[in-house]
């Protein structure tokens, strides 16, 4: 069984630039460091979600992956000086897991 771990940021739609360039640095660091979790950013286009939100999702094999991904953040000297950075800009933020069915009957 698989799981989805979605963070939805929504941001102050004044600080758009700012918070998106907040949030390519963390990007980078996805990219430059193995052991950040690797996940997918999307804006809404069309949806529920107003335009100001950020989801950033990452698959992972097991529940306990997904716990220890947010620990990782919760830990990270790194994410955690760049999160204090862009935190000003939140106008809300939560988290959302997912079971994925697929494979099941």
């Amino acid at each position: 069984m698989a799981f989805k771990l979605r963070l939805v940021q929504r941001f102050q739609a004044a600080n758009r630039a700012e918070f998106l360039e907040l949030e390519h640095q963390f990007a980078e660091l996805e990219r430059r460091h193995d052991d950040f979790p690797k996940g997918k950013r999307y804006l809404p286009f069309s949806g529920r979600e107003p335009l100001n939100t950020l989801i950033w999702e990452c698959e992972f094999e097991t529940l306990a992956e997904v716990q220890q991904a947010l620990a990782f953040f919760e830990g990270d000297h790194r994410h955690e000086e760049l999160a204090k950075r862009q935190l000003p800009y939140f106008q809300d933020a939560h988290t959302e897991i997912y079971e994925t069915l697929e494979g099941d009957r």
